[in-house]
């Protein structure tokens, strides 16, 4: 197995799956199986910047907010997406450290509160449609919300309304510089950075300002890899492979696709826009910038899909 430079881009639920308690204490045991598994490809020689996903904790932050508003000020979501970060990035970073020691690697870990550079003018700042936070049901809730200025969306089939916000194309890693430093200095540190897929900022008037979005954490992580200049993403989710017919009698998986193939079938319909879709168009916007290859695959599947031997691969051809 040759030695490459990763970036992973672990999905939310290798630290809170749907149905865990999102307790501290399940959290860290969540975090510590991940962690195993980022070692082993370390131990196989790898470099490693890793990125996560944070839905499950924003939206608990979110909700933390809104029970506790008549004793302390909410913070905006910018500044709840930094908490997110740090949260994960503290927990998988000291988890890291941990299985190095035990394995005695010696190779540095450092998270990164990250901001995202988007486009003020992007068009999806006129039409929010990310879901975050908890459900209303309450008529007095909905009022207050909307009072806020807040877009509403009901879901009928989980009972309430939710509140949706933009979710703008990421264009560039404000740390980048930051984060080639720690992977350059020839120690193989480990860096985790551009948690959720960063925190979306705008550029106003020469300054950063931090707005009220969130970004695909899929479509961060392939902008972390192009700006980095590294070669190869992986893209950690729940399934081993990716299907055509997901679901259907006609599930088929792949262990291939060309960046032509990957457009006709998101094209198509073939990928949910809420699921593998993000990730597929991840994949072709990487590959169309500069990149060699991403591999779609689950933890468990880590160091084989590295090696080539597991998962979905996505090349140019």
């Amino acid at each position: 197995m040759s030695a490459k430079k990763l970036v992973i881009a672990i999905g939310g639920n290798a630290i809170q799956p749907a149905g865990d308690s999102g307790s501290a204490d399940a959290q860290r045991h969540r975090v510590e199986e991940t962690a195993a598994k980022l070692a082993d490809l370390v131990q196989a020689g790898h470099d490693l910047v890793v990125t996560h996903g944070n839905g499950p904790q924003v939206g608990n932050i979110l909700l933390q907010n809104e029970e506790s508003r008549q004793l302390v000020p909410a913070m905006p979501l910018d500044v709840c997406g930094a908490e997110s970060q740090a949260q994960v990035g503290y927990l998988l970073s000291q988890a890291l450290r941990n299985e190095f020691a035990v394995r005695r690697i010696q190779r540095g870990v450092a998270a990164v509160v990250t901001q995202v550079l988007v486009d003020a003018n992007d068009p999806a700042f006129a039409n929010p449609t990310k879901p975050i936070g908890p459900f209303y049901s309450r008529e007095s809730e909905l009022i207050v919300k909307r009072a806020k200025g807040w877009k509403l969306v009901e879901d009928p089939a989980r009972g309430g309304w939710r509140r949706v916000v933009p979710s703008p194309q990421p264009l560039d890693i404000v740390e980048k510089d930051v984060i080639l430093r720690l992977v350059s200095d020839g120690d193989g540190n480990v860096v985790i950075c551009a948690g959720g897929g960063g925190i979306p900022v705008v550029r106003r008037n020469g300054r950063l300002v931090g707005v009220e979005a969130v970004i695909d954490k899929d479509l961060g992580a392939a902008v972390l890899a192009r700006v980095l200049g590294w070669k190869d993403l992986v893209i950690a989710t729940d399934v081993e492979k990716v299907a055509l017919g997901f679901g259907k009698p006609t599930q088929r998986f792949l262990e291939h696709m060309a960046v032509a193939e990957a457009k006709k079938h998101l094209a198509e319909g073939q990928f949910a826009p809420g699921s593998m879709g993000p990730k597929i168009q991840a994949a072709v916007e990487f590959l169309e910038s500069g990149g060699a290859s991403v591999v779609v695959t689950d933890l468990e599947h880590l160091v084989a899909a590295a090696d080539g031997t597991a998962g979905t691969r996505i090349t140019k051809a």
